[in-house]
């Protein structure tokens, strides 16, 4: 007998109890961060701190005064934050949770965070083009959309995604500046890293990278058949040769360092999120490495050597 799949109320209601509850103000300062300066009325000029965006360095005040200030702009209290969303038939294989599945239960508990702070969330579905486009909101009911379109099985695929594709639709879509989270196992056709440091260049740009563990390395387990998760294609293959197992993990640790290259060359933080993973370490995580990598970034920017941010 198959267990019935969850709605959208079961989701939101298992992530505000298991999630929620322990991660209550863990996004404050990412969120203060993703705003301050998206208003246009100058309120005041300050000495800078590590976590300021040196796009708002007044350089008169500092070249006066000697020491680095900022202009404070009257705060824009909306953010509106887009998930970009990889559905293709890679993110939906393999053992309970799915890839598809821990994404749904991300976007359900970073969605509702950032909800609860007077944000607006919307998303783009992609699959093997453009699945749908979730204009911005911030209601229950929009959440209870948003999630239960996730938890909806998504159309048939039979090639490879190109993702590229839904960074431009999205750039259209999106008018002003915005928090970015794309959302994918990146089994992708190549040639997608430029636009996405076009997105990069208006947007703040998070890359959730799934990953199914299982994935990484191959069993002792004879002569088997494996299939391509986006074509179909299949291939027989011999899993007793200690040497093709070892080729198989270390092209998959290739392909990771690769992908980090990538993303960090197109200006964007990569984050990888396991399937079944617990969101409350993950997320937390995730929020201490940008921060650490914004004040770096500060530092470098005002002329700092290394290790002397404070």
């Amino acid at each position: 007998m198959s267990v019935p799949a969850p709605d959208a109320a079961a989701v939101l209601r298992d992530v505000d109890w298991q999630v929620l509850r322990h991660l209550d103000g863990v996004l404050q300062g990412d969120h203060r961060t993703a705003r301050i300066g998206a208003g246009t009325d100058l309120s005041d000029i300050r000495l800078y701190r590590p976590d300021d965006d040196i796009r708002h360095i007044d350089w008169n005040v500092t070249a006066r005064s000697g020491e680095p200030h900022v202009r404070q702009f009257v705060e824009d209290r909306e953010l509106t934050t887009w998930f970009l969303i990889d559905r293709s038939r890679s993110m939906s294989v393999g053992a309970v949770p799915t890839k598809e599945q821990t994404v749904a239960r991300f976007v359900a508990a970073v969605a509702q965070l950032l909800v609860r702070r007077g944000d607006r969330v919307g998303a783009v579905l992609w699959n093997d083009g453009l699945e749908r486009v979730i204009e911005p909101g911030g209601s229950r009911a929009h959440l209870l959309s948003l999630t239960q379109h996730l938890l909806d099985p998504a159309p048939p695929s039979g090639t490879t995604t190109r993702i590229d594709g839904l960074f431009s639709v999205a750039a259209e879509r999106m008018r002003r500046r915005s928090l970015v989270f794309v959302l994918s196992d990146l089994l992708v056709e190549p040639g997608w890293e430029a636009s996405l440091r076009r997105l990069g260049r208006r947007h703040e740009v998070i890359v959730i990278h799934c990953i199914n563990p299982d994935e990484s390395t191959l069993p002792d387990a004879g002569i088997v058949v494996i299939e391509d998760a986006e074509t179909g294609e299949q291939l027989v293959i011999d899993t007793d040769d200690p040497g093709f197992r070892e080729r198989f993990v270390e092209s998959h640790t290739q392909r990771a360092a690769q992908l980090r290259a990538a993303v960090g060359h197109a200006g964007a933080d990569l984050h990888e999120l396991a399937t079944g993973e617990d969101l409350v370490p993950a997320i937390t995580t995730m929020v201490r490495r940008r921060a650490i990598r914004r004040r770096a970034i500060g530092g470098r920017a005002l002329g700092r050597q290394p290790g002397t941010i404070r």
